[in-house]
C-alpha cells in the first residue's frame, strides 16, 4: 500500500467515524479527478509528469481518428498477409493488426463514454447528498427548538 492510499484509507476512516459520531458535523467530500491522479502516480513533479503525459496519451489514442489511423496502418500490412496465402499468417494479420490495433482506440472511447456518464452521475449524486444533508441539519435544528419549547412548556405546566 502507498502512502497515498493509506492517507486515502485514514481519510475515508476519519470521515466514517465523523459520519457515524457526530452526523452533524459531518461535510460530504467531492472527490475530483486530479486527487485521484495524484493517488496513482504521486503528488510529485515526477508523478505529476507521469500523469499528465499518460492521460494525454489516452486522449490521443482514446478517439475514433486514432481508430482510423490504425485501420489504415493495419490494411497496409494486408496485401503481403494475402500473398503468402496461409490461413496462419491471416489469421494472425487479422489478430495481431488489425483487432489489437483497431479495438484498442475504439475501446478507450467506449470507457471514456461511460466514464464521462459516470462522473456526471457522481456530480449529481453529490449534490443530492450535499442538499439532503443540509436538510437533515436543517430538521435538526428545528426538532432542537420544537424540543426547547416543549421543555419550556413541562416547566410552566409544572
Amino acid at each position: 500500500m502507498t502512502a497515498d492510499t493509506s492517507m486515502n484509507a485514514q481519510t475515508h476512516e476519519s470521515s466514517m467515524r465523523t459520519a457515524k459520531t457526530t452526523p452533524l458535523l459531518f461535510v460530504p467530500r467531492h472527490i475530483r479527478g486530479p486527487e485521484i491522479r495524484r493517488q496513482v502516480h504521486g503528488a510529485g513533479a515526477i508523478g505529476g509528469f507521469n500523469a499528465a503525459v499518460a492521460v494525454w496519451i489516452t486522449k490521443i489514442v482514446g478517439t475514433m481518428y486514432c481508430a482510423y489511423v490504425f485501420t489504415l496502418i493495419a490494411f497496409v500490412a494486408l496485401p503481403a498477409a494475402l500473398q503468402q496465402g496461409s490461413p496462419t499468417v491471416l489469421v494472425n494479420w487479422l489478430s495481431s493488426n488489425f483487432l489489437q490495433l483497431v479495438l484498442l482506440p475504439i475501446i478507450l472511447v467506449g470507457q471514456n463514454v461511460i466514464s464521462r456518464a459516470q462522473d456526471a452521475r457522481a456530480e449529481a449524486d453529490h449534490e443530492t447528498l450535499t442538499a439532503l444533508h443540509e436538510l437533515a441539519k436543517l430538521q435538526i435544528d428545528i426538532l432542537t427548538g420544537q424540543n426547547e419549547i416543549l421543555e419550556l412548556l413541562k416547566r410552566k405546566a409544572g
